[in-house]
């Protein structure tokens, strides 16, 4: 950690010079129109010196949206503080449902992520009273809400979405198989609300009884359900696929502060289910560095509880300044009423080797246990405290909260007492958030989350025809290399495991651990090597299950809808992979740059009709006959509607990209790129006729790779019809950075760039 020199400090003195990717990350997401970093402080701490001097510490930083927004309200900008929404379940009615849509949409506008629970709407084939005859069933607008989330964003951030179902919903089947289309619902995560009850006709192999009542017909809906047969199919999608994950109720419902409260209820989870919230619930993070109170192996107690309380307080005064800032009016409500706040920690990995204790063994677990309890206890103390000065919570009953199992272990008899007189200002107090981007800014593992490889191979453009890769150590890896001579990081101790050798009762009994003293929950992913045995996923969900895990997804590298980060072994085939496409994009294009070749009469010409949003679009290409390379396109619209002089200048463009030495793949990459129109998707939608995409330009590139490739089995002599390729399939198997194009690492239930810091949650 860097120290301060003088009465002001650097990003580079605070983060190290040598963190490019940190300094980078800061620079781009959380320093606001070229401030210096001792103003950036100011604004974020908003003059308030205990917290100002922790971040210079780097012992606790706010979540992403208060790193970046916090001030900015007073220049005139729509920002939210929140990470974390959960808005109100649509009613099974379609006004509803596109209400819900509208919500969803004005929050993500404002850089909130949103938890849509979709259990109130009708199963497929029930009967409903209009010319349908009968309901789509609930997992139909999956797509619709995928859809918007795709389309709104802010600053170019787009938005987060977690979609969820319950276990007693008659189209549970449906929904768990929707990932298993990797180009479904794509950008939403998906979860499944599971019981005990469920779960304990999955252990005992029983038939579960799904019901589902109709208010407007009062029509029953019931199916029954071979619950292990079931799981079975829920554990072999995600050991393929990555989703959905497993939501475990009940332990959700019973274990928090609010347990004994008899209205209140969960109405879902934020997109990285940290956050279970009411309908129209927020919640502000923050999370506390635990590597940065570790000196010399030892554990800085009376720190850390100091620490502990001065961000509560933190969190609180960023509450009320963001109390008007919320999108919506229920959001504004429920936060009034609720005060809900979630403190957690990062680095927990990286402080658990610096006291060489290994991951998930009994001595790790029994230290985490004594270290929530302090968390816990002193956070709650902390909140009965602000209580006394400002109040308690709206909605708050001082027996019931008294009544929680979860407070009753959580709480000395002095901090009871604290709660007795003066109540709680905080309805919910602890949580522990993925923090993809705050852990890499710092260099530290994120959440709960063990260190994912001791090294990365990062890759770097040289001056040379072809990319260059070098090692990075983790900074706790580097470290005790540097510090004990060590040759490489083969040679280090027991202690640096990762997430590739972790025994997976390791990595849940740490989770287990620490949720017994978080009273909201943990963003939680479990990552798989490559070779881990299908059955065995049956086992993971049942031990999360029964060793108190509120919820738990696991991603197992190289399985079908993405890929992770890898050791070396791995990265040394995406390296190959790489420089085969960079090469044949080169061939292609070098040498006839500034070319312009000329189409001779001989060419021969294919058609496609496309449907858009706009009506229908004609798109004619003509291809060389003897290589059956792209050399021209015309487009032109149907009668309805679309913008004629836009169709021409694109298919000039396009047509001279070709001529001029540009391989169909390439340009269209570019035209797939395009992202969605508003009229393109919500005919998809409505209609259902539109041509694959989700914009015009983006048809026209299916199109032309459609009749490319049907130029060229005919340049081949091949009559065979095979279906279209996606020109860079191997996007299928891997997870891109969509800005560096580098592999993403899935960690904490969101996926995080180590090369350009680029994070899906942030």
């Amino acid at each position: 950690m860097a120290v301060p020199i003088g009465n002001s400090m650097e990003i580079e003195q605070w983060l190290g010079a040598d963190n490019k990717l940190g300094i980078d990350i800061w620079n781009k997401k959380y320093c606001y129109n070229g401030e210096t970093f001792e103003q950036w402080l100011d604004r974020v701490s908003e003059g308030d010196k205990a917290v100002r001097k922790l971040i210079e510490e780097q012992k606790f930083l706010f979540g992403g949206r208060i790193l970046a927004n916090r001030g900015l309200q007073k220049t005139g900008l729509k920002v939210t503080f929140s990470n974390c929404y959960v808005v109100q379940p649509p009613e099974d009615s379609i006004e509803s449902i596109f209400e819900c849509a509208s919500k969803a949409a004005r929050t993500f506008s404002y850089g909130g992520g949103v938890g849509i629970d979709l259990s109130k709407l009708a199963p497929r084939g029930a009967r409903i009273n209009n010319t349908a005859s009968e309901t789509s069933g609930a997992v139909s607008f999956t797509d619709l809400y995928s859809m918007v989330t795709g389309l709104i964003g802010q600053h170019g951030r787009r938005g987060a979405l977690m979609l969820t179902l319950s276990c007693e919903h008659p189209d549970l089947e449906e929904f768990m198989a929707v990932k298993t289309d990797v180009d479904r619902v794509t950008k939403a995560n998906m979860s499944i609300r599971v019981t005990d009850k469920f779960m304990e006709c999955v252990r005992d192999h029983e038939t579960f009884v799904q019901t589902f009542v109709r208010p407007e017909t009062n029509d029953t809906v019931t199916k029954n359900l071979d619950a292990y047969a079931f799981f079975k199919k829920l554990c072999y999608a995600n050991w393929d696929y990555g989703e959905p994950g497993c939501l475990y109720w009940d332990r959700i419902s019973k274990w928090n502060l609010l347990s004994e409260f008899p209205d209140y209820e969960y109405a879902g989870t934020n997109p990285c289910a940290e956050e279970p919230l009411p309908a129209g619930g927020s919640c502000l993070l923050g999370s506390m560095n635990l590597s940065a109170f570790v000196k010399n192996g030892v554990f800085d107690e009376e720190g850390f509880k100091k620490s502990v309380r001065i961000c509560v307080r933190a969190l609180n005064d960023v509450l009320d300044e963001g109390l008007p800032l919320h999108p919506l009016q229920e959001q504004r409500e429920s936060v009034t009423n609720w005060r809900q706040i979630g403190l957690g920690i990062m680095g927990l990995a990286d402080m658990l080797i610096k006291m060489e204790m290994v991951y998930g063994t009994k001595e790790a677990m029994d230290f985490c246990h004594r270290l929530g309890f302090i968390m816990a206890d002193t956070a709650i103390s902390e909140s009965a405290l602000i209580a006394k000065e400002k109040g308690m919570f709206p909605k708050c009953v001082i027996d019931q909260v008294l009544a929680s199992p979860y407070f009753r272990e959580n709480t000395s008899e002095e901090t009871r007492e604290l709660v007795r007189q003066y109540g709680l200002r905080n309805s919910q107090l602890l949580t522990i958030a993925p923090t993809g981007t705050l852990s890499t800014m710092l260099g530290i593992s994120g959440g709960i989350e063990p260190i994912f490889a001791t090294h990365f191979e990062r890759r770097t453009t040289s001056l040379s025809d072809h990319d260059e890769y070098y090692t990075v150590y983790p900074p706790v890896v580097k470290d005790y290399i540097d510090k004990h001579h060590l040759k490489d990081d083969t040679q280090l101790p027991a202690w640096f495991v990762t997430a590739q050798n972790l025994d997976y009762k390791q990595r849940l009994n740490l989770q287990g651990t620490w949720q017994m003293h978080i009273d909201a929950s943990i963003s939680s992913t479990v990552n798989l090597p490559k070779d881990f045995p299908e059955a065995d996923v049956y086992g993971l969900y049942i031990y999360a299950w029964q060793i108190g895990c509120k919820g738990v997804t696991v991603f197992r590298d190289g399985c079908k809808r993405l890929s992770i980060l890898t050791p070396k072994e791995k990265e040394e085939k995406k390296k190959q992979e790489a420089e085969k496409k960079e090469t044949a994009v080169e061939k292609a294009i070098a040498p006839n740059r500034g070319v312009v070749k000329t189409v001779a009469d001989n060419v021969i010409g294919k058609k496609r009709k496309l449907m858009t949003g706009c009506g229908s679009l004609h798109c004619t290409a003509f291809f060389d006959p003897k290589t059956g390379d792209l050399m021209e396109v015309y487009l032109n619209k149907g009668s309805t509607g679309g913008c004629n002089n836009f169709m021409i200048g694109l298919s000039r463009m396009i047509s001279l990209a070709a001529r001029s030495g540009c391989d169909v793949y390439s340009i269209v990459d570019q035209l797939k790129s395009c992202g969605s129109c508003p009229s393109f998707v919500v005919r998809t939608f409505t209609k259902k006729d539109t041509s694959k995409g989700s914009c015009c330009p983006m048809a026209v590139g299916w199109a032309l790779i459609d009749m490319y490739e049907e130029m060229q089995r005919q340049v081949k002599g091949s009559t065979l019809i095979a279906p279209a390729a996606d020109p860079t399939p191997k996007k299928k198997v891997l997870n891109p950075c969509p800005k560096c194009g580098d592999e993403l690492t899935f960690q904490g239930g969101c996926n995080i760039c180590k090369s350009c810091g680029w994070t899906k949650c942030e």
